[in-house]
């Protein structure tokens, strides 16, 4: 049965999990599980790679080749494990400001190097473990422990950057409609390249206690009212794309993949 062998790919011994009650990170693990159940992985041939924050303890969970990483640094380890063996399945596991503050140059050159790595970016728009301070997607005007008064500053389209810098394969999508997350995870797995899935989450603890998004279920419904699809925003004017979010899938291309251009060099070399 399949749940039999999701449940297979767990470290159970770990649980109960940290991750507050009804944190979306769950549901996103578990899109995670089905598609590389789905994709027949090994867990002696899957690596998982995070670094720190809530959406990091996923590593830990999951029972494959796992590292747990300093601060926006998993790229890092993660590019050197591809590297080394290039025939593993390496997924990167992230927050949104592990990936793009700390994390930010890491992510750029990998989507610019065009690795074969996949990244789950989990975007929650807060730092959700350290206190709650805003991060560089969330949104202007939202309460967080550092902008008492409402950011100003404005977000990263972590979409937007990545196909700026050069990934083969961008989706977004979000933690109310799990079958999707899971079918672009299962698309960037197969990409040969770098693929970034945005995976908008929620932290009801930290940012939804400040912006009357206090309950599971309020994010839930928020990302149902608020989220729309690619193919119908095109016939959207801008007005009416006021505070919403666009998900599907931005890029699907096929580049030179980093590894495969370092085993030619390498080869080349030796003559």
């Amino acid at each position: 049965m399949p749940g039999q062998e999701v449940v297979s790919w767990l470290r159970t011994r770990f649980f109960p999990h940290i991750w507050c009650p009804g944190c979306g990170h769950g549901i996103i693990m578990h899109s995670l599980l089905r598609a590389l159940v789905t994709l027949d992985k090994k867990q002696s041939e899957t690596v998982i790679a995070s670094g720190i924050g809530c959406s990091s303890r996923m590593a830990g969970y999951i029972d494959a080749c796992t590292v747990h990483t300093t601060h926006g640094r998993s790229l890092g380890f993660a590019t050197g494990i591809k590297l080394a063996k290039p025939e593993l399945t390496v997924i990167d596991v992230m927050g949104d400001g592990d990936c793009s503050a700390i994390g930010g140059n890491h992510f750029i050159h990998a989507c610019r190097r065009n690795i074969d790595i996949t990244a789950i970016v989990m975007n929650n728009n807060i730092y959700g473990m350290t206190g709650g301070q805003a991060s560089p997607t969330t949104p202007v005007g939202s309460m967080a422990t550092t902008t008492p008064y409402g950011a100003i500053d404005p977000s990263f389209d972590i979409c937007k950057l990545a196909e700026g810098a050069g990934a083969s394969y961008v989706a977004r999508t979000s933690i109310a409609n799990p079958k999707q997350a899971e079918q672009y995870i299962m698309k960037g797995i197969q990409k040969k390249g770098f693929s970034v899935i945005e995976v908008l989450t929620h932290c009801h603890t930290t940012f939804g206690r400040r912006n009357n998004r206090k309950t599971p279920i309020d994010n839930v419904n928020f990302f149902k009212a608020n989220t729309v699809p690619l193919s119908k925003a095109k016939d959207m004017c801008e007005e009416d794309l006021v505070g919403k979010i666009v998900i599907g899938e931005f890029v699907d291309k096929d580049v030179p993949e980093y590894t495969a251009q370092y085993l030619s060099l390498i080869e080349r070399v030796r003559g």
